[in-house]
């Protein structure tokens, strides 16, 4: 009645909210769209992992109310997972905050550690989210360009020239999502000394760290991170539950503490049926993972080959799920998104969408079976 929120004048509609509704318009109308926009895993879950959910729905102690912080057996598993994969230690009782989802970590962490106008290091190009969140809570994201020319790194240099001094927050994310940008320890050290000396927490984004990367990587593996950094993580991409909203934070036990005061006033825990599976999930071995990923390469091939129909440029050495594909000289990325979708009935992802760095590309998903590429490349032919 007396007006919205001024928190809405600064935001938009997710693009993929609003973009989705225009291709399924199409659709509608008989279009035979190719969506390659979207990294929404299309492989089903591991069957133990359905088997665990379906046993635990048909006890009726399931259904209640469940912990705010997930049950110990949920945390124990992610700890054992950490241990396993990367190498790191956390401590299940005070290190680890279950989720739903990663995306709703990235607003608790912000409502956590941000004021009105404080400033956070947002990567561009770098996940809408981090921007979208940022504003919202009235802070004020500051861009730092990430260049093809440094493997898609934080250029610390630049980061040094600019004025901190309100700085509280720094979103990475490596693998980098949506270049493909590998995680690379040397950088993660750089970043720990970074934040350290600048008193800035340093949140790493992790949900790609096992797809088509051979070795896993957390920021953890770096001494003394757990003083300076957080990580997020998540069973969307690597375990395809991404409906299934399954994310974590770790970091140190003071942090996870003030991040479970916000998170515990904004929802009433997992349901337990869910975590179970989420047990299952992370007690998968690495033969998972691999099958997934010899999926993924061939889908990659042929991805490759259409970007080289379309006279796309691409980087072969990276890692997740994506494609991204860089655009002749001088053509606008939007201009290619419509034609694709107009006149091929292919989807795809503008890179402008993830920062003023991201013109000039698109993004292709992998999550998009193999008969369906081959009818793109049919279609560009």
């Amino acid at each position: 009645m007396k007006g919205y929120s001024k928190r809405t004048d600064s935001i938009q509609e997710y693009y993929f909210s609003q973009k989705l509704k225009e291709v399924n318009r199409l659709r509608e109308e008989g279009k035979p769209i190719i969506n390659m926009g979207i990294g929404s895993p299309d492989l089903p879950p591991h069957p133990s992992v359905v088997e665990a959910l379906c046993r635990s729905s048909l006890l009726p102690t399931s259904h209640g109310y469940q912990g705010y912080q997930g049950t110990p057996a949920l945390r124990s598993a992610y700890a054992d997972f950490y241990s396993r994969h990367y190498g790191v230690s956390l401590n299940p009782e005070s290190e680890i905050l279950p989720l739903l989802g990663s995306k709703e970590g990235i607003m608790h962490i912000s409502m956590t550690f941000l004021d009105e106008g404080d400033q956070v290091l947002v990567p561009n190009p770098g996940y809408p989210t981090y921007t979208s969140v940022t504003k919202m809570l009235l802070a004020e994201p500051i861009y730092y360009d990430l260049k093809p020319g440094n493997n898609w790194y934080p250029e610390f240099e630049e980061l040094e020239k600019l004025n901190l001094a309100k700085v509280k927050l720094m979103w990475v994310n490596y693998p980098h999502m949506p270049t493909g940008a590998k995680a690379d320890l040397e950088v993660f050290e750089k970043l720990i000394a970074f934040g350290r000396k600048y008193q800035i927490v340093i949140v790493n984004d992790n949900p790609y760290s096992f797809v088509l990367e051979n070795e896993p990587k957390s920021i953890f593996q770096i001494e003394g991170a757990k003083e300076v950094a957080l990580e997020l993580n998540s069973l969307s991409k690597t375990s395809n539950m991404a409906g299934w909203r399954v994310g974590f934070v770790s970091g140190k036990s003071e942090w996870i503490t003030a991040i479970t005061k916000v998170k515990s006033n904004m929802d009433s825990g997992m349901f337990l049926g869910i975590q179970q599976g989420a047990i299952a999930a992370m007690n998968l071995g690495k033969e998972w993972y691999e099958s997934l990923n010899e999926i993924y390469a061939q889908r990659r091939k042929l991805i490759w080959e259409l970007a080289e129909k379309i006279a796309l440029e691409y980087e072969r050495d990276s890692a997740g799920m994506f494609v991204w594909a860089k655009l002749p000289k001088g053509k606008k990325s939007d201009e290619l998104v419509d034609d694709l979708l107009y006149n091929k009935s292919i989807f795809v992802t503008p890179g402008h969408i993830f920062g003023t760095q991201g013109e000039g590309y698109i993004r292709f998903s992998l999550c998009v079976k193999e008969e369906s590429i081959k009818e793109a490349i049919k279609r560009i032919s």
